[in-house]
């Protein structure tokens, strides 16, 4: 397997090309409206809040996939935790160990630095993902609903 690293600004421009390839596979492919500068901005500027991972393909300069995370913070744990936004891999890579690469080391971050939860979200209809988190030995949590304000909703709301 390629080299599994933290990503670089090098890398945006293959990383938007990833994110777009997971909009039009999670049925969205319109829904992309981020630009190169806005993640350079977002993971590399003064005080990134995002981070990536990344891991290569077999072509100089093209990413297999990518791992997107932010820190959370449990509250009844009183540490922090990761929230994995995205993770993609290009179905040319796929099980060949890139997604479980990117999700281990993401979970060796938390036991490395103390974090008590690696979290993210699926889709209901997304069965090969929901079947690859279940074999590393992740659960669904039942009970819980995310509720989201963007657009005009959010605008109201504030």
């Amino acid at each position: 397997m390629s080299l599994l690293r933290a990503a670089e600004p090098s890398d945006i421009r293959e990383i938007l090309r990833l994110i777009v390839e997971l909009a039009v596979y999670e049925k969205e492919p319109d829904a992309v409206v981020a630009t190169e500068d806005g993640l350079r901005s977002a993971l590399f500027g003064e005080s990134p809040a995002v981070f990536a991972l990344v891991v290569g393909g077999t072509e100089k300069g093209t990413l297999a996939g990518v791992a997107l995370w932010y820190l959370t913070f449990s509250t009844w744990e009183g540490v922090h935790g990761i929230h994995l936004e995205d993770l993609y891999v290009r179905p040319a890579y796929r099980g060949s160990g890139y997604g479980t690469a990117l999700l281990t080391r993401l979970a060796a971050i938390c036991v490395e630095r103390g974090y008590a939860r690696l979290e993210w979200d699926v889709l209901d209809w997304n069965d090969p993902a929901i079947g690859f988190y279940r074999s590393l030995g992740a659960v669904p949590l039942d009970g819980w609903t995310t509720f989201r304000l963007d657009g005009d909703a959010l605008k109201k709301a504030a």
